[in-house]
């Protein structure tokens, strides 16, 4: 996928801005979808801090019959991307798709030429019949540390594998550095990029070359961890729009 693409797919010129909600329940979940619908967010991602995949899927399930044209992406915490496909693909076999999928890591290893880890995740992804995209972490916070000077290399690799490279700062709710972004972005060239930590409504015009901001922190209530605040959200958004120049690319 080509960054052209990825914008014509949102109908965005500028940064999409996919919130992240921290599932708790049935309840809370389709409150927050209810505000991302609401504000007009080009879709959100689902993720699962608190409890295992088995609970998280009854709840997936629910948020995507409340919404069935909600732009909808899940994050199956601490599950590669290959364990995660079977479990994506019977969804959709059961008429439940699902747009996207997020792992915290791409299993690339940019010192290496063989890549033996993501092989094996295309080879699933290919066995389980998914049709959605890849956003997958390079990079990024809570995982294998990669040296700054590996920086190209690595999003260059992403760039060759992955359908929108993710990376972030250092740790949830931490900005990410402009050298990154910027390293990120030439090494990249035409392939999109995301960015999943730190970005707010106040420092969303320093990452104007990112494609997607996945937020959680920056677009919640004042200390609550699994609610979106409507007017931070709608802030957000506001910016964004300001940043695209008026055209879809």
């Amino acid at each position: 996928m080509t960054r052209d693409e990825f914008h014509r797919l949102f109908k965005a010129p500028g940064p999409v801005v996919l919130p992240v909600i921290h599932v708790l329940d049935p309840a809370q979940t389709l409150h927050n979808l209810a505000i991302c619908a609401g504000e007009g967010a080009a879709g959100c991602f689902l993720i699962n801090h608190d409890f295992g995949v088995g609970a998280f899927l009854p709840i997936i399930e629910a948020a995507r019959r409340a919404h069935p044209r909600l732009w909808l992406g899940v994050n199956f915490l601490a599950v590669p991307a290959a364990q995660a496909y079977p479990r994506l693909g019977a969804l959709q076999a059961r008429g439940l798709p699902l747009d996207a999928c997020w792992a915290d890591d791409a299993r690339l290893d940019e010192r290496s030429d063989a890549q033996p880890e993501a092989d094996a995740a295309e080879a699933a992804r290919a066995d389980s019949g998914w049709q959605g995209l890849l956003f997958a972490g390079v990079a990024f916070k809570k995982q294998r540390p990669v040296a700054e000077g590996d920086w190209p290399a690595a999003a260059r690799l992403g760039g060759a594998r992955l359908d929108v490279t993710t990376t972030s700062g250092a740790a949830t709710g931490v900005e990410a550095e402009d050298r990154k972004v910027a390293v990120f972005r030439r090494a990249l060239g035409d392939r999109p990029l995301a960015l999943a930590s730190g970005v707010t409504p106040d420092n969303i015009a320093r990452y104007a070359e990112v494609d997607a901001v996945l937020v959680a922190t920056g677009i919640n209530r004042e200390g609550d961890f699994h609610n979106l605040d409507p007017a931070r959200l709608a802030a957000l958004l506001r910016a964004t729009r300001k940043l695209g120049g008026g055209a879809v690319r």
